[in-house]
């Protein structure tokens, strides 16, 4: 079951994301890694920034989450992570199709460039990768990161 995150789920979400995150440990660069992952103040403040999770649910655990903010014309996909023990079920897809059911403007994820099965995995729900142009006005424009993960960082956008 997928449903919108209460602040029961605060502490679940921090922990999935910093488990799953763990396979981003030397496909980030160095200098943006960071431990833990995200914070608890991080977490706080990104949902204080209007962004909404989404938490898939099963047998009352929760397996994955996925964030939704509206920035100016633009829906981006913030904070995509399933739980490692539950990857390659199907919770990520179905995360993303309900997040796109909740976006009012066109659909835009960031990822790091260097982690290609996260960006295999968007292009086969429908995503294309930006030109690099693009990917640095986009980043500049509806993200607030500094100038080296922009360097290191890729844009995809819906198709649909």
């Amino acid at each position: 079951m997928i449903r919108a995150a209460h602040e029961v789920d605060f502490q679940a979400i921090l922990s999935i994301i910093n488990a799953a995150a763990e396979v981003y440990r030397g496909i980030i660069p160095p200098d943006l890694w960071k431990e833990p992952y995200m914070p608890t103040h991080e977490l706080a403040h990104e949902i204080a920034t209007g962004i909404r999770f989404q938490v898939f649910v099963e047998t009352g655990i929760v397996k994955g989450v996925m964030g939704v903010q509206e920035v100016k014309d633009m829906t981006l996909i913030r904070h995509a992570y399933v739980d490692p023990s539950a990857q390659g079920q199907g919770i990520g897809a179905a995360l993303l199709k309900n997040c796109r059911g909740l976006a009012v403007g066109p659909l835009l994820i960031g990822t790091w460039a260097a982690a290609d099965w996260a960006i295999k995995f968007y292009q086969k729900n429908g995503f294309q990768v930006a030109s690099r142009a693009e990917k640095e006005h986009l980043l500049r424009t509806y993200w607030t990161i500094p100038e080296r993960q922009i360097e290191t960082s890729v844009v995809l956008a819906d198709s649909r």
